[in-house]
C-alpha cells in the first residue's frame, strides 16, 4: 500500500504539481487548500509526511504546525514558503517542523528531503561529500556520528553584518558534513577541495552555494566527533558571542548518535611544513604525534607582545574547556581596511576582542 502525503497549500497550482510529483514516486497525495481542512482530515488520515505552507488565510503554517505536533507528535512536517527567511526557518523547527523549504524549490531537492524525513533517503552528494579519510598510513577506524535531532540557533554575520541563523540536522552514514542553503538545497560539503578563501574567515564554495565564516562550528563538530551533518544556513555561519561556546551547547542539546558505519582516522606519517617562519613570516608545520596536539605562537607588538599556547586533545570537555571560549580579535587599525573590503560589519564588542 502507497504511503501518504498530506500537501497544504492555498494555491491550487503548487498542489498540483506536488501531487503529480509525488505519484510518480509512489506515493498517495492528500491535498488540504487551508488549515482548517487539513485539521479535519488528520481526524480520519493517518499521513507519513505533511507539506505545509506558511502564508494561508484563517489557519497559517506557523499555527498549524503546532496544533498538528499537539495532534501527531510523531508525523514529520516540511514547512514551505514563497517568502520565507531565516527566522521563519528557525521558528516552526522550533516548533517541532522536520525542515523548512522556500519556494520555488527544486523538486529533486524536495523529493531528497522526503526521502530523508521519511528515513528512507540520503543525500546524493556522491563521493566528494562522503566522510571518507585520504590518509596514506594505516589508521584506526573511528564510528561515525550525527545529532540526535535537529536543533536551531540565529544570530548575525560577523563580516555580513546580516541576520542569520542555522539549522543542523542529522544525516545518514556516509554523507559527510554539508552546508547547505536555506532557500535553494544546493550544498557544499566540508572539503578541502571548496575551500574558497581562508582570508579573516573561512570559506566553503561550490556553485552557487557559499558557506562564510565555517571555522569554529568546524572546530566544535570535530570535537565531537561529528562525521555527518547537514548545516542548513544562508551566506555565513552567525558570530554568536565570537566563541565556540554557544556551538557546542547547540550540539549538547543535540545529542550525539554513533552510527553503523566507520571513518579512517587521519594518520600524520611524517613532518609536513608550509612558510618555515622567517623574519617573523607565518609558518605551520604538521608531524607524528600519538594524540592531536598544538602548539601555537603569536608574536604582534605591545600590547599583546609573543605568547605561546599548548593543548592537547583528550575529549570533548577539554577542547569546551581550553578552546571553545577563545574569540576572534583585531586591531583598531584594521577597521577601516575591513570595511573597505566590506567586512565585519557584524563585529560588536560583545563578539570580538579589539586591540587598540
Amino acid at each position: 500500500m502507497p504511503e501518504t502525503i498530506l500537501v497544504v497549500d492555498d494555491e491550487e497550482k503548487i498542489r498540483r504539481t506536488l501531487r503529480g510529483v509525488l505519484a510518480d514516486e509512489g506515493f498517495e497525495v492528500v491535498e488540504a487548500a487551508d488549515g482548517r481542512r487539513a485539521l479535519e482530515l488528520l481526524q480520519h488520515v493517518e499521513p507519513r509526511l505533511a507539506i505545509v505552507d506558511v502564508w494561508m488565510p484563517e489557519v497559517d503554517g506557523i499555527e498549524l504546525v503546532e496544533r498538528m505536533r499537539s495532534h501527531a507528535p510523531r508525523l514529520p512536517i516540511i514547512v514551505i514558503s514563497g517568502h520565507g527567511t531565516i527566522e521563519t526557518a528557525v521558528r516552526v523547527i522550533r516548533l517541532g517542523a522536520y525542515d523548512f523549504l522556500e519556494k520555488p524549490f527544486q523538486l529533486d531537492a524536495l523529493l531528497q528531503l522526503v526521502g530523508r524525513a521519511l528515513g528512507e533517503g540520503n543525500v546524493s552528494v556522491g563521493r566528494d561529500g562522503a566522510a571518507t579519510s585520504a590518509a596514506p598510513a594505516p589508521a584506526r577506524r573511528l564510528p561515525q556520528r550525527t545529532i540526535a535531532r535537529s536543533v536551531v540557533v540565529n544570530g548575525q554575520g560577523l563580516h555580513t553584518g546580516v541576520r542569520t541563523g542555522l539549522i543542523l540536522q542529522p544525516l545518514p552514514p556516509g554523507s559527510g558534513i554539508l552546508f547547505g542553503n536555506i532557500s535553494s538545497g544546493e550544498t557544499v560539503p566540508a572539503l578541502i577541495d571548496h575551500v574558497d578563501s581562508t582570508d579573516y574567515a573561512t570559506t566553503l564554495a561550490r556553485g552557487g552555494m557559499v558557506a562564510k565564516t565555517v571555522e569554529h562550528l568546524m572546530a566544535a563538530l570535530h570535537a565531537y566527533g561529528i562525521t555527518n551533518v547537514l548545516v542548513k544556513m544562508q551566506g555565513e555561519v552567525p558570530i554568536l558571542d565570537g566563541s565556540a561556546l554557544e556551538l557546542c551547547a547547540l550540539l549538547d542539546e543535540g545529542g550525539l548518535v554513533e552510527q553503523p558505519a566507520t571513518v579512517e582516522e587521519l594518520v600524520i606519517d611524517r613532518v609536513y611544513a608550509l612558510g618555515p617562519e622567517v623574519n617573523g613570516e607565518k609558518g605551520i608545520a604538521i608531524e607524528p604525534a600519538d594524540a592531536f596536539e598544538v602548539h601555537y605562537t603569536l608574536d604582534y607588538p605591545a600590547p599583546i607582545g609573543r605568547q605561546a599556547y599548548g593543548f592537547r586533545f583528550t575529549d570533548v570537555d577539554a577542547f569546551r574547556r581550553e578552546i571553545a571560549p577563545a574569540r576572534t580579535f583585531g586591531f583598531v587599525k584594521e577597521i577601516e581596511t575591513l570595511e573597505q573590503m566590506g567586512l565585519a560589519s557584524g563585529g560588536r564588542l560583545n563578539n570580538c576582542i579589539l586591540v587598540g
